[in-house]
Protein backbone atom coordinates (compact mmCIF):
# COMPACT_ATOMS: atom_id res chain seq x y z
CA UNK A 1 0.00 0.00 0.00
CA UNK A 2 0.77 3.64 -1.05
CA UNK A 3 -0.37 7.17 -0.10
CA UNK A 4 -0.59 9.85 -1.92
CA UNK A 5 -1.10 13.57 -0.25
CA UNK A 6 -2.69 15.95 -2.76
CA UNK A 7 -1.95 19.28 -0.84
CA UNK A 8 -3.75 21.48 -3.72
CA UNK A 9 -5.36 22.90 -0.31
CA UNK A 10 -2.40 23.25 1.32
CA UNK A 11 -1.52 20.76 4.18
CA UNK A 12 -1.38 21.25 8.13
CA UNK A 13 -0.88 19.28 11.25
CA UNK A 14 -4.50 18.66 11.88
CA UNK A 15 -5.47 18.45 8.24
CA UNK A 16 -2.97 15.40 8.30
CA UNK A 17 -4.54 13.87 10.84
CA UNK A 18 -7.70 13.80 10.27
CA UNK A 19 -6.87 13.02 6.82
CA UNK A 20 -5.70 9.38 8.38
CA UNK A 21 -8.28 8.63 10.31
CA UNK A 22 -10.60 9.23 7.69
CA UNK A 23 -8.15 6.67 5.62
CA UNK A 24 -9.06 4.33 8.33
CA UNK A 25 -5.76 4.41 10.39
CA UNK A 26 -6.57 2.92 14.27
CA UNK A 27 -8.45 5.59 16.31
CA UNK A 28 -7.70 3.59 19.48
CA UNK A 29 -3.78 3.53 19.06
CA UNK A 30 -4.58 7.57 18.54
CA UNK A 31 -6.20 7.49 21.78
CA UNK A 32 -3.83 5.57 23.94
CA UNK A 33 -0.91 7.68 22.50
CA UNK A 34 -2.05 10.85 23.58
CA UNK A 35 -3.42 9.58 26.99
CA UNK A 36 0.35 7.96 27.66
CA UNK A 37 1.90 11.29 27.12
CA UNK A 38 -0.36 12.65 30.45
CA UNK A 39 -0.79 16.06 29.68
CA UNK A 40 -4.71 15.72 30.26
CA UNK A 41 -4.32 19.27 31.86
CA UNK A 42 -2.94 20.87 28.83
CA UNK A 43 -5.35 19.89 26.44
CA UNK A 44 -7.65 17.96 25.25
CA UNK A 45 -9.04 16.60 21.42
CA UNK A 46 -11.92 15.81 19.18
CA UNK A 47 -12.55 14.18 16.35
CA UNK A 48 -15.61 15.08 14.34
CA UNK A 49 -17.44 14.99 10.72
CA UNK A 50 -18.38 18.17 8.71
CA UNK A 51 -18.98 18.46 5.32
CA UNK A 52 -16.67 20.74 3.29
CA UNK A 53 -17.92 22.06 -0.01
CA UNK A 54 -20.29 19.04 0.10
CA UNK A 55 -17.78 16.81 0.77
CA UNK A 56 -17.84 14.83 4.33
CA UNK A 57 -14.38 14.53 6.10
CA UNK A 58 -12.75 14.13 9.39
CA UNK A 59 -11.91 17.22 11.45
CA UNK A 60 -9.14 16.67 14.26
CA UNK A 61 -9.75 19.54 16.89
CA UNK A 62 -6.86 20.11 19.49
CA UNK A 63 -8.28 22.04 22.67
CA UNK A 64 -6.10 23.69 24.94
CA UNK A 65 -7.22 23.60 28.06
CA UNK A 66 -8.09 27.39 28.97
CA UNK A 67 -10.05 27.27 25.43
CA UNK A 68 -12.36 24.75 26.85
CA UNK A 69 -15.52 27.06 27.42
CA UNK A 70 -15.03 28.29 23.84
CA UNK A 71 -15.30 24.87 22.52
CA UNK A 72 -18.43 22.87 20.84
CA UNK A 73 -19.84 25.74 18.82
CA UNK A 74 -19.33 22.73 15.46
CA UNK A 75 -22.25 23.70 14.18
CA UNK A 76 -23.39 21.23 11.47
CA UNK A 77 -20.98 18.56 12.58
CA UNK A 78 -21.01 14.92 13.27
CA UNK A 79 -19.15 14.62 16.51
CA UNK A 80 -17.52 11.27 17.11
CA UNK A 81 -14.91 11.43 19.81
CA UNK A 82 -14.72 14.35 22.29
CA UNK A 83 -11.64 13.56 25.20
CA UNK A 84 -12.37 16.66 27.44
CA UNK A 85 -12.44 16.52 31.08
CA UNK A 86 -16.22 16.55 31.60
CA UNK A 87 -17.71 14.10 28.77
CA UNK A 88 -21.46 15.59 29.30
CA UNK A 89 -19.30 19.47 28.18
CA UNK A 90 -21.78 21.50 31.19
CA UNK A 91 -21.13 24.97 30.29
CA UNK A 92 -18.54 26.42 32.43
CA UNK A 93 -17.21 23.16 33.40
CA UNK A 94 -13.66 23.93 31.54
CA UNK A 95 -13.30 27.49 32.87
CA UNK A 96 -10.28 26.77 34.29
CA UNK A 97 -6.81 28.49 32.91
CA UNK A 98 -3.61 25.94 33.17
CA UNK A 99 -0.75 27.94 31.83
CA UNK A 100 1.49 25.59 29.14
CA UNK A 101 5.16 25.44 30.26
CA UNK A 102 7.66 26.70 27.01
CA UNK A 103 9.22 22.42 26.40
CA UNK A 104 12.62 23.48 23.94
CA UNK A 105 13.40 20.86 21.79
CA UNK A 106 15.04 18.29 23.93
CA UNK A 107 11.89 18.95 26.32
CA UNK A 108 9.38 18.42 23.22
CA UNK A 109 11.73 14.76 22.73
CA UNK A 110 11.53 13.49 26.78
CA UNK A 111 7.48 13.84 26.49
CA UNK A 112 7.65 12.53 23.16
CA UNK A 113 10.11 9.34 24.46
CA UNK A 114 7.93 8.57 27.53
CA UNK A 115 4.64 8.15 24.94
CA UNK A 116 3.56 4.79 24.85
CA UNK A 117 3.82 4.59 20.93
CA UNK A 118 6.73 2.96 18.88
CA UNK A 119 10.26 3.31 18.37
CA UNK A 120 9.09 3.78 14.39
CA UNK A 121 6.70 6.71 15.89
CA UNK A 122 8.96 8.41 17.90
CA UNK A 123 11.12 8.58 15.33
CA UNK A 124 9.10 9.99 13.02
CA UNK A 125 7.68 12.51 15.57
CA UNK A 126 11.51 13.56 16.65
CA UNK A 127 12.51 14.39 12.90
CA UNK A 128 9.50 16.27 12.23
CA UNK A 129 9.47 18.34 15.47
CA UNK A 130 13.41 19.09 14.61
CA UNK A 131 12.84 19.88 10.93
CA UNK A 132 10.29 23.05 12.42
CA UNK A 133 13.00 23.77 15.40
CA UNK A 134 15.87 23.72 12.80
CA UNK A 135 13.35 26.48 10.21
CA UNK A 136 12.77 28.39 13.60
CA UNK A 137 15.70 28.59 14.65
CA UNK A 138 16.72 30.01 11.49
CA UNK A 139 13.83 32.53 11.18
CA UNK A 140 14.46 34.04 14.81
CA UNK A 141 18.27 33.84 14.38
CA UNK A 142 18.76 31.51 17.52
CA UNK A 143 20.29 28.03 18.02
CA UNK A 144 17.61 25.28 18.26
CA UNK A 145 18.25 24.68 21.74
CA UNK A 146 17.12 28.40 22.17
CA UNK A 147 13.77 27.72 20.67
CA UNK A 148 11.52 27.09 22.69
CA UNK A 149 8.04 25.20 22.48
CA UNK A 150 5.71 28.21 22.53
CA UNK A 151 7.27 29.40 19.02
CA UNK A 152 7.70 25.81 17.69
CA UNK A 153 4.07 25.80 17.80
CA UNK A 154 2.42 25.53 21.43
CA UNK A 155 1.39 22.12 22.81
CA UNK A 156 -1.39 21.75 20.30
CA UNK A 157 2.06 20.84 17.55
CA UNK A 158 2.85 18.10 20.10
CA UNK A 159 -0.93 16.60 19.78
CA UNK A 160 -0.66 17.10 15.78
CA UNK A 161 2.84 15.80 15.30
CA UNK A 162 2.33 12.55 17.82
CA UNK A 163 -0.98 11.74 16.60
CA UNK A 164 0.09 12.16 12.68
CA UNK A 165 3.28 9.99 13.51
CA UNK A 166 0.78 6.80 15.38
CA UNK A 167 -1.32 6.87 12.88
CA UNK A 168 1.05 6.93 10.00
CA UNK A 169 3.14 4.18 11.76
CA UNK A 170 -0.37 2.01 12.04
CA UNK A 171 -0.91 2.74 7.75
CA UNK A 172 2.70 1.87 7.43
CA UNK A 173 3.08 2.55 3.63
CA UNK A 174 5.68 1.21 1.30
CA UNK A 175 5.89 4.56 -0.68
CA UNK A 176 4.55 7.70 0.13
CA UNK A 177 4.25 10.46 -2.36
CA UNK A 178 3.42 14.40 -2.27
CA UNK A 179 1.64 16.72 -4.61
CA UNK A 180 3.13 20.16 -4.84
CA UNK A 181 2.58 21.97 -2.06
CA UNK A 182 -0.43 25.16 -2.69
CA UNK A 183 -0.05 27.95 -0.15
CA UNK A 184 -2.08 31.29 -0.32
CA UNK A 185 -0.90 34.86 0.10
CA UNK A 186 -1.26 38.40 2.06
CA UNK A 187 -0.60 38.29 5.46
CA UNK A 188 -0.92 36.56 8.93
CA UNK A 189 -0.80 38.16 12.55
CA UNK A 190 1.10 35.91 14.83
CA UNK A 191 2.75 36.89 18.31
CA UNK A 192 5.55 39.12 16.67
CA UNK A 193 2.91 40.89 14.48
CA UNK A 194 1.67 40.95 10.74
CA UNK A 195 4.03 38.04 8.52
CA UNK A 196 3.38 37.77 5.18
CA UNK A 197 2.42 34.22 3.94
CA UNK A 198 4.05 31.82 2.82
CA UNK A 199 5.36 32.09 6.25
CA UNK A 200 8.91 32.42 7.42
CA UNK A 201 9.18 29.07 8.19
CA UNK A 202 7.48 26.72 5.94
CA UNK A 203 9.70 29.08 3.18
CA UNK A 204 12.94 28.01 5.41
CA UNK A 205 11.75 24.22 5.30
CA UNK A 206 10.80 23.91 1.31
CA UNK A 207 14.10 25.38 0.70
CA UNK A 208 16.13 22.87 3.02
CA UNK A 209 14.30 19.84 2.05
CA UNK A 210 13.94 20.93 -1.84
CA UNK A 211 9.63 21.08 -1.88
CA UNK A 212 7.77 21.70 -4.85
CA UNK A 213 5.63 25.17 -3.13
CA UNK A 214 3.26 26.79 -5.21
CA UNK A 215 1.28 30.03 -4.73
CA UNK A 216 -2.29 30.21 -4.93
CA UNK A 217 -5.05 33.42 -5.30
CA UNK A 218 -5.90 32.29 -2.17
CA UNK A 219 -5.62 35.40 1.20
CA UNK A 220 -4.09 33.35 4.04
CA UNK A 221 -2.05 30.57 5.04
CA UNK A 222 -2.37 27.08 3.50
CA UNK A 223 0.72 25.07 4.32
CA UNK A 224 1.48 25.86 8.38
CA UNK A 225 4.81 25.12 9.05
CA UNK A 226 3.91 21.77 10.59
CA UNK A 227 2.65 20.55 7.76
CA UNK A 228 5.16 21.52 5.33
CA UNK A 229 7.60 19.77 7.98
CA UNK A 230 5.21 16.10 8.01
CA UNK A 231 5.84 16.71 4.18
CA UNK A 232 9.50 17.08 4.64
CA UNK A 233 9.80 14.57 6.62
CA UNK A 234 8.42 12.13 4.29
CA UNK A 235 9.33 13.86 1.08
CA UNK A 236 11.49 11.51 -1.26
CA UNK A 237 10.82 13.29 -4.55
CA UNK A 238 9.40 9.96 -6.50
CA UNK A 239 7.20 11.06 -9.00
CA UNK A 240 3.34 9.76 -8.79
CA UNK A 241 2.83 6.95 -10.88
CA UNK A 242 1.15 7.89 -14.64
CA UNK A 243 -0.91 5.17 -13.33
CA UNK A 244 -2.72 4.21 -10.14
CA UNK A 245 -5.69 2.27 -8.25
CA UNK A 246 -6.96 4.30 -5.98
CA UNK A 247 -8.27 1.88 -3.06
CA UNK A 248 -9.18 4.51 -0.65
CA UNK A 249 -9.60 8.20 -0.01
CA UNK A 250 -9.20 10.07 3.13
CA UNK A 251 -10.43 13.91 3.62
CA UNK A 252 -9.32 15.93 6.86
CA UNK A 253 -10.94 19.39 7.09
CA UNK A 254 -9.16 22.45 7.35
CA UNK A 255 -10.30 24.91 9.88
CA UNK A 256 -9.50 28.41 8.14
CA UNK A 257 -11.44 29.71 5.71
CA UNK A 258 -10.77 29.62 2.02
CA UNK A 259 -11.79 27.49 -0.81
CA UNK A 260 -11.99 24.20 -0.31
CA UNK A 261 -9.95 23.74 3.20
CA UNK A 262 -9.15 19.75 2.73
CA UNK A 263 -6.36 17.90 2.54
CA UNK A 264 -7.33 14.58 0.55
CA UNK A 265 -4.54 11.42 0.84
CA UNK A 266 -5.03 8.30 -1.33
CA UNK A 267 -4.48 4.87 -0.58
CA UNK A 268 -3.08 3.65 -4.33
CA UNK A 269 -1.48 0.84 -5.50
Amino acid sequence: MNLYFECKSGISGDMSVAALLDLGADREKLEKALKSMKLDNEFSYCITKKSVNGIMATDFDVILAEHHTEHHSHQGEICEHCHCEDEHHHAGSHGIHTPHEHRNLDDVNAVIDKADITENAKNLAKKIFKIVAEAESKVHGKDIKDVHFHEVGAIDSIADIVSFAVLFDDLSPDKVYFSTLTDGQGFVTCQHGKIPVPVPAVCEIVAAYKLPLKISDNDGEMVTPTGAAIAAALYTGEKLPDEFVIEKTGYGAGKRHYESPVLRVMSIK
